[in-house]
This record gives structure tokens, sequence and C-alpha cells, in this order.
């Protein structure tokens, strides 16, 4: 008796392919236990009805263990359970040792979702997964302010119901934190997002492109770029470089004609005073 349990151990409650090919998705358990019915009670009537030796047994369960594996490796398999999966059903294993479905063991949180934009930007975030969600979910929006965290005593409720969209038509430097959503059925948690928006005011932005032209223009003994690192910068248009010579000329000429009218009219007050105090010239 105790050599039969042992190879029935070995044949079907230790084989990997038996325990693999039983990891069917949730609600085919019942198939499960139909197909091993067919194969074990030809055995098992056979066994009240002809004495046999033990090795033909031995093959005849084996064989049974095999059509098991080809038939059950025909149901649908678990419809995937990867991160962000949560505890949702559907990630769930039959587990044949147990008779019962193992959940998902993957962790319900997700990993923070960092989002940049600038002030009185739209910005939308989703609270989508990666599987069917049951019929009667709820999403809840919890929002942490300045805050990139994942501890739930943080947040505060913003909407409830079973919208997975939150949407801030603008953005403004009160709207950075941890935006929190998380899916619920039946008062059971299913899979927590989290999304960590940073907002840059528009001065700030301002200034730094200032900065950024200023620091092209010149080098910190005030004099301009070389041609070698000016060529590495953006060239400005024939249009532009036309009117900064025209400019240059202009005021040049304009320089040489104030200068010429001011020592014409040095000479002219020499003559004239020269004249005034010698009436005899």
């Amino acid at each position: 008796m105790d050599a039969c349990f042992m190879r029935l151990d070995a044949i079907f409650n230790y084989n990997s392919q038996v325990i693999e090919s039983a990891r069917v998705g949730a609600g085919y358990d019942q198939q499960l236990n139909d197909i091993m019915d067919a194969e074990i009670q030809p055995i098992l009537q056979d066994f009240y009805q002809t004495p046999n030796y033990d090795y033909v047994y031995e093959q005849r369960l084996q064989t049974a263990a095999d059509n098991f594996v080809a038939a059950a490796s025909q149901l649908p398999r678990v419809s995937g359970c990867y991160p962000p999966c949560g505890f949702q059903d559907a990630g769930a294993v039959y587990n044949c040792k147990t008779c019962k479905y193992d959940s998902c063991e993957f962790p319900l949180d997700c990993p923070v979702e960092e989002i940049k934009v600038m002030e009185n930007t739209r910005i939308r975030m989703w609270c989508k997964v990666p599987f069917d969600l049951p019929s009667d979910f709820q999403a809840v929006w919890r929002f942490a302010e300045e805050l990139n965290t994942q501890q739930l005593d943080e947040f505060k409720e913003v909407t409830a119901g079973v919208d997975t969209l939150f949407s801030i038509p603008s953005t403004s430097p009160h709207h950075q934190g941890t935006y929190q959503c998380e899916i619920y059925s039946d008062q059971r948690s299913i899979v927590r997002l989290y999304y960590y928006l940073s907002v840059t005011p528009q001065n700030e932005v301002g200034h730094t492109e200032l900065q950024e032209i200023f620091d092209l223009s010149l080098l910190p003994g005030g004099s301009l770029l070389p041609t070698a690192d000016l060529s590495r910068h953006s060239r400005p248009s024939a249009v532009l470089l036309g009117a900064y010579v025209s400019a240059v000329l202009l005021l040049l000429l304009l320089s040489l004609g104030t200068l010429y009218l001011l020592s014409t009219s040095e000479k002219r007050g020499d003559v004239e005073t020269d004249a005034i105090g010698d009436p005899k010239c």
C-alpha cells in the first residue's frame, strides 16, 4: 500500500507537468476535475473487477497523467499577472493541491510616475491598468500637496466614482504634489497608481531662458564668444545680419558727421571773435 501511494505521488502530486497544466484561469477548476475523473474512474473500476500486477496499474496511471496534461493544457490559461496588477480575480491561478485559487503575488501599490509641466499647462492623468476591471469598480482620486510620497495617511480624497480620468485645465504651483488613484471592487482594493506632478512657474521659465541667452552671448570676461564657439549655436539669418551691419555703418556716419559739424562751428566762432576784438582785421 505504501509503495502504491508513493507511485501516485510521483506520477500526479509531484509531477511538475501535471501541476503546470492545472494552472488555468478562474472558472475552469470544474473542467479540470472532469478531465481527471475521466482518466481515473476506468482504472478504479477495473481495480475492483480484475486483479492485475502492480506494474500494470503503474503504466495505466502514467498514461492517465499524460492524457490529463494534454487535455488540461488546452484550457484557457491565467489572463496575465504582471505589474501593476494588484489582487484582481482575473490574475488568480488555480492550485490543484489546495483546490483553491491563489491571488496575484505582485504588490498592490504601483511605483510613482513623475510628470513635469510648466505653469498654465493642461494635464490629464488616467487610472488605467492592463487587465479587465469588474463591472462594479469604483475609482477614488486622492492628493498629497507638495509631497512625493506613497504614505496613505498623507492623502486627502478629491473625487470618487467610475471616472478613471483626472484632469487639471490649467496647472499652477499649488497643484504640485502626488496624485493617487485607487480602484475598488466590492469594498476591496484592487490597485493603487501614483503620479507626482511637478509644476514650474512661468517667471522661473522666463528667467532661465534669459540667463541661457546671456550665457550664450558673453563669456565671463565680457567678450563675445569666439567663432569656433558660435558655430555650435544657431547662426543669425542674412536679413538680421544685414540690418546689424547697416545700423553700425549708419552710426559711424552719424558720428563722423557730428564731429565735422562741431569742428566747423568752432573755427567759425574763432573767426568771429577775432573780428569783433580787432576792427583792423
